[in-house]
Formats: C-alpha cells, sequence, structure tokens
C-alpha cells in the first residue's frame, strides 16, 4: 500500500486516519493541505475516486464566498478554483495509488491491500 493523507493538523478527522493507519503499522505520508495542497494530478486522480467534485466540497467550510463561486461558476472552471481554493475540500482525503476516500472512513481502508 502506498497511502496518502491529505488534510490539516487541526483537522479532527485527520488526526483520526493518521492514527488508524498507525495502529495498523501501515506506513503513510502526510500531506499538510495548509502548507502544500493536492497538485492538479492528484486532485483529478481522487476527484475520479471518489465520483466527483460534489463529494470532495465540503459545504461546512469557513470560506462561504468561495463556496458559493464554485457552485455557480461553469463545471470546467470550477476543477481550477478548487484548486486555488482547496480550503473547501473536505479532509481528510486519503489516497492508494488509484483509490480514495474522503472522510474518516475505516470500513473501505480495511478492504484496501
Amino acid at each position: 500500500m502506498n497511502i496518502q493523507i491529505f488534510g490539516t493538523n487541526k483537522c479532527f478527522d485527520t488526526k483520526k486516519a493518521m492514527r488508524y493507519f498507525k495502529e495498523r503499522g501501515i506506513k503513510y505520508q502526510f500531506i499538510d493541505m495548509k502548507e502544500k495542497g493536492m497538485s492538479k494530478g492528484e486532485y483529478t486522480s481522487v476527484k475520479q475516486a471518489v465520483g466527483g467534485i460534489e463529494k470532495l466540497i465540503d459545504e461546512n467550510c469557513k470560506d462561504k464566498d468561495t463556496l458559493a463561486l464554485i457552485k455557480y461558476i461553469s463545471d470546467e472552471d470550477k476543477d481550477e478554483k478548487i484548486l486555488e481554493n482547496q480550503k473547501v475540500l473536505k479532509t481528510p482525503i486519503v489516497r492508494n495509488g488509484k483509490q480514495a476516500t474522503v472522510g474518516y472512513q475505516p470500513e473501505i481502508w480495511k478492504e484496501w491491500k
């Protein structure tokens, strides 16, 4: 397994995800989205794996202006706007190669080989 966890140090679910993998002795790479964020390739791969932008967006994020903008701009512009403002993404985003989850989902991680 090649686990990547995208999140922030303040996010409770991100901490739970890191603890989940640590307790099982599974190595992971943590990417702090406040410092680095996702590349366009990583974002595209995750978006395909989880089933679209709607599943990635955090409706309860603090940046309501960007959230509203993303809802109403054209589909081809949404990806660019999300990459510029990754605060609107739900965390943690956990990747294992082509597989990915959004949020704390140990029942899915259990199935990963």
